[in-house]
């Protein structure tokens, strides 16, 4: 279901209900062309890409609107921006033309190193400045708005003097970027860190929501990793709810990155989504989230939520 109606500050298009392009379902999608409104694309899976995978996303794109997702930008690390990274973004970018592109708010990696996760802020005036002013660079090379999505987190900083809702409103609009809301992440990091998620979406700049992300996770008994190969949780859809109450049908996109289902699987979960906005979410009582304990996450981190001081790969990197 598409909504023509552009509600946010850049006039980007209300794209409706995606999927993930994932190389399992390269034939179903070629050979069916399901009826999924838009695509989105780990964009460093394409970039310098020559083979079969660009020939399936060019014929892709032919057909439905595409959006670029990055995991290496690194717009929050103290390293210099990696320029190279960002014209064969730009690159990519000119040849498929995605509705917009899109990463995250953390950062990868220090002195080089890409470390591939997703690594955590501190959220100060310092780290704001920081960032809004390398927003502001990358969107003078891509030469549009850059699109940033809210992390899950296992790790928070004392010296920490903003929430993240707040950083990510004054990101947004000190850098006049758009952002991607993952509710999943919000729930997981709600719980990780014990904040009110309903506070967290109470204080984000909703006409800056171009995008939103559902997903799944693992519930760890005493913390919550974010895994992305489970159904969505009740709570979580609850949470989708209540923002798109508040964001007036922002495209979204089902990550399922893990333990793939059959397409068929997969949209049928994406239409719950659909089938909330049209109609609201209710349901009768709560259910426990019912996942295994046990994460297939490699070497997953996760520290007591009263913070920690620094992390020492942060120090190195402010000495460097």
């Amino acid at each position: 279901m598409k909504n023509n109606l552009k509600t946010n500050c850049f006039d980007l298009p209300q794209l409706g209900f995606g999927l993930g392009l994932r190389t399992s379902h390269y034939n179903h999608i070629l050979r069916h062309h399901p009826d999924v409104d838009w695509f989105e694309i780990i964009s460093e899976n394409f970039m310098n890409n020559h083979g079969y995978s660009m020939h399936v996303l060019e014929q892709v794109a032919e057909r439905y609107p595409v959006v670029m997702h990055g995991v290496s930008m690194s717009i929050g690390s103290t390293d210099p921006l990696n320029m190279e990274y960002l014209r064969g973004l730009k690159q990519l970018a000119n040849r498929i033309h995605p509705a917009w592109i899109s990463d995250h708010l953390c950062w990868t990696g220090v002195l080089t190193k890409n470390s591939h996760d997703l690594l955590p802020l501190a959220f100060t005036e310092e780290s704001l400045k920081h960032v809004v002013e390398r927003i502001k660079q990358v969107q003078d090379v891509l030469e549009r708005p850059l699109i940033l999505e809210n992390p899950s987190s296992y790790v928070r900083f004392k010296q920490d003097s903003l929430t993240e809702w707040e950083f990510m409103a004054e990101m947004a609009n000190q850098a006049n970027c758009g952002i991607l809301l993952d509710v999943n992440n919000i729930y997981v990091s709600s719980v990780n860190h014990a904040f009110d998620p309903a506070e967290y979406l109470a204080g984000i700049p909703m006409e800056r929501v171009i995008q939103m992300h559902i997903a799944g996770h693992t519930h760890c008994g005493t913390h919550i990793i974010d895994t992305h190969d489970h159904p969505v949780v009740n709570e979580v859809w609850e949470l989708y709810h209540l923002a798109q109450q508040k964001a007036y049908g922002a495209s979204t996109l089902l990550e399922w990155d893990a333990k793939i289902p059959p397409f068929e699987d997969l949209h049928a979960e994406l239409k719950k989504a659909q089938h909330i906005l049209l109609h609201g979410y209710q349901t009768s009582e709560k259910t426990a989230d019912p996942y295994s304990q046990e994460s297939n996450v490699s070497n997953p981190l996760f520290i007591d939520k009263a913070g920690v001081d620094e992390l020492q790969v942060i120090e190195l990197s402010a000495n460097a």
